[in-house]
């Protein structure tokens, strides 16, 4: 090689050095492998499922990395399932700060919510046993999800990408919980004999209990934190919910959410012989501080408004 080829030779990887040094990462590449990874973690230390045994599997989301709250509710539906309902397995998705510093988790993302549910599917006998799905997040007029902790993901989860993940992984017992404004709009797609489905509102309504101050929207905790520890029938706790959040409802002010409830015959069937198996835990205390809904304090100020 002469010099001169030589020295081009030289000033070409130069260059491409410094273009390498150079180049920004899109952080959202960056944690999209991260994630993966540690949703493959959390599916493999799943237990199998016991054949002759109806297994309960949980699988908990949330969306808007942009308020706690949300992040709250799933970090205690993972351990009332563990604790109280003895899931044989449970897997979380939650946007948040603390989920890519110092506590990783994966992000709520579609390819990350796809990637658990199939990923449960191998683990669990897909005819025989439950999938339990917890949605916390905004919710949109059009009945769109919000995915949403800039800058590592903004997108929204529809009604037919939610039946499009459960559909092919072909789980047949599933429990749909969506605690978010407007998510009546998911029940229509669905909704079927093998399926129980339930919505913080109505397809045109908001719900409420959402914003940078609260630790529980109005649904989680009347579902979740007073209902199931009440019971472990999933829609005997709904009914209690409904009545509980009226009552908050009108004590605040605002506007009826109308939860919605869709029961389809077989899972009502497959529901209750998991619980005849089940012996429930103790009830679970929530472990964030909560605000006394039952007296409220005049002029007291909620950031709960519905996502736009």
């Amino acid at each position: 090689m002469s010099w001169r080829n030589a020295a081009l030779l030289g000033l070409l990887l130069a260059s491409l050095a410094t273009t390498a040094a150079t180049r920004k990462v899109d952080p959202a590449d960056a944690i999209a492998d991260r994630d993966e990874k540690l949703v493959a973690e959390q599916v493999t230390a799943l237990p199998v499922q016991r054949p002759g045994v109806i297994d309960l599997y949980a699988i908990g989301v949330a969306g808007d990395g942009t308020e706690n709250v949300f992040r709250n509710e799933v970090e205690y539906f993972a351990t009332l399932m563990r604790t109280r309902f003895h899931a044989r397995g449970v897997v979380t998705l939650v946007s948040n700060p603390d989920s890519v510093g110092k506590k990783p988790q994966p992000l709520a993302t579609y390819d990350n919510l796809y990637d658990a549910v199939h990923g449960v599917a191998r683990r669990m006998d897909r005819h025989e046993d439950i999938l339990l799905l917890y949605l916390t997040m905004h919710g949109t007029h059009d009945h769109e999800l919000a995915l949403y902790d800039p800058p590592y993901v903004e997108d929204a989860l529809v009604p037919d990408d939610l039946r499009f993940v459960l559909r092919k992984a072909g789980i047949r017992n599933r429990v749909i919980v969506i605690s978010a404004c407007y998510s009546g709009g998911f029940v229509p797609r669905l909704q079927g004999d093998d399926t129980l489905i339930m919505t913080a509102a109505r397809s045109d309504r908001p719900s409420f209990g959402c914003g940078a101050d609260s630790t529980a929207t109005f649904f989680g905790r009347a579902w979740m934190v007073e209902g199931l520890n009440r019971t472990i029938d999933f829609a005997e706790a709904f009914r209690h919910a409904q009545g509980r959040i009226q009552t908050w409802e009108k004590l605040e002010g605002d506007e009826p959410s109308h939860p919605q409830v869709s029961e389809g015959k077989k899972i009502a069937e497959r529901l209750a012989d998991w619980r005849s198996q089940t012996a429930p835990g103790p009830a679970h205390a929530y472990p964030w501080p909560l605000d006394d809904l039952d007296h409220p304090q005049p002029n007291a100020g909620r950031d709960d408004a519905p996502s736009p």
